[in-house]
């Protein structure tokens, strides 16, 4: 049988190659550490907007080299943008869950927006940074986005609602993206005020006022 001549480069390059593959060790180690950052970058967010989350009090935070942050974010603004993407994703799960779970349209809107508003008050800085921070624009691509992802819920709320009478006939795409922008709007003021040493604002009153004016802007029926 006739033998090929061994390339000793090309062998020498797989087995180099097999010798740095990562592991299943080391890829865990790997989650972990990135996920231990992006916990400490949402801590510093959470306590003082993302003009507190530098890499320097990342780094810090999480018990690693400062240096060591950039093998797994390029920069602080692609950390920045992780930050308020798990953030929002969670805020976006619980309005969907409330907004599409049991009850009446009525009653899953202001269900909706009850869960939003003390969200938003139990966390007042975190919750300002993720809708009205002035940000680099890396985040607003993001804020644009998940902004579309709470219209969305909100149409499929709204279409219901309009399917069964409950609420008044509408362009429902369009409603849906005008509640979005009135119900972060209205939790700007009193969230600056919250982190600002006010007087502690009604969270009961506030959301009434949110929940009656959106019920208003629906065309919902008076009995809900």
């Amino acid at each position: 049988p006739r033998v090929w001549p061994l390339n000793s480069a090309h062998f020498s390059h797989r087995i180099t190659a097999m010798a740095y593959r990562p592991t299943e060790k080391t890829l865990a180690r790997k989650a972990e550490l990135r996920h231990r950052l992006i916990e400490a970058a949402l801590h510093h967010v959470s306590n003082g907007g993302f003009g507190a989350l530098t890499i320097v009090a990342v780094a810090s935070h999480a018990g690693i080299a400062t240096g060591a942050v950039y093998k797994h974010f390029d920069s602080k603004a692609d950390l920045c943008a992780e930050v308020f993407r798990i953030a929002t994703e969670r805020e976006v799960a619980i309005v969907r869950e409330t907004a599409l779970g049991l009850g009446t349209p009525g009653q899953r809107l202001q269900r909706t927006v009850q869960a939003f508003a003390e969200r938003a008050l139990r966390n007042p800085r975190l919750a300002f940074a993720l809708i009205a921070e002035p940000v680099d624009p890396l985040i607003d691509e993001q804020r644009l986005r998940y902004r579309q992802a709470y219209a969305d819920v909100f149409f499929e709320l709204l279409q219901h609602g309009i399917d069964t009478g409950e609420f008044a006939d509408q362009t429902a795409r369009v409603s849906a993206a005008a509640l979005v922008g009135v119900i972060a709007e209205s939790m700007v003021g009193p969230l600056i005020w919250a982190t600002a040493d006010q007087p502690a604002q009604d969270g009961a009153a506030l959301i009434a006022a949110i929940q009656a004016f959106c019920l208003r802007a629906v065309g919902a029926k008076a009995s809900v």
